[in-house]
């Protein structure tokens, strides 16, 4: 079962400007105009991206602004330039299990208090209301889980993204997703339960 949350944006429309395949090799020779070119034409996928695995706006932004970065910084590690979009959304899900863990430490240190997810902003108001309620019971059970099998989920259940997807996104082995999905989902079929 997919679920839908807010619509991601296509990471980039057709004939609008060089291709990533050229925008890339500029960007390595420190062509600035290029660096903000990838920025622009990614920067929608990459916060939705953000947004869904990590539903706090501040967060999200913080998200995306370091993922770019580390991605800018590490062009050259690219080693397929048509495939930025799709390096820069695996950048991003590291980004936010980096962030999940870290909020989850300081909050069991008392150095941080659980706020919870403002489903209002990340439900779609358009979504069917079967759909809204099952995403308010996802959200809900996501806050508890381990960063790892929260990204397994939201990528598999809200993002819609195969197992392999997943597994690149995560860079982790395919039964490793596996594992963290089934892990994940018997949690949720737990919270149906009760």
């Amino acid at each position: 079962m997919r679920l839908v949350a807010l619509p991601s944006a296509s990471a980039s429309k057709a004939g609008a400007g060089p291709t990533d395949a050229a925008l890339v090799p500029a960007a390595r020779a420190g062509e600035l105009w290029a660096s903000e070119a990838l920025f622009r034409r990614h920067a929608r996928m990459a916060i939705g991206l953000a947004f869904r695995l990590l539903p706090r706006d501040i967060d999200a932004d913080d998200v995306v602004q370091d993922s770019f970065v580390f991605a800018l910084q590490r062009l050259s590690s690219l080693q397929n330039p048509q495939a930025f979009a799709a390096w820069l959304g695996s950048i991003v899900v590291r980004t936010v299990g980096k962030r999940l863990r870290r909020r989850r430490l300081l909050t069991r240190l008392g150095m941080r208090s659980a706020e919870p997810i403002d489903l209002s902003s990340v439900i779609a108001p358009s979504a069917p209301a079967e759909v809204a309620v099952q995403l308010r019971r996802v959200y809900a059970l996501v806050e508890t889980l381990p960063a790892e099998e929260r990204i397994a989920l939201v990528l598999r259940r809200v993002e819609g993204l195969e197992l392999p997807e997943i597994a690149a996104h995560m860079g982790v082995s395919l039964s490793t997703v596996k594992r963290r999905l089934r892990a994940a989902e018997v949690q949720l079929e737990r919270a149906r339960e009760r």
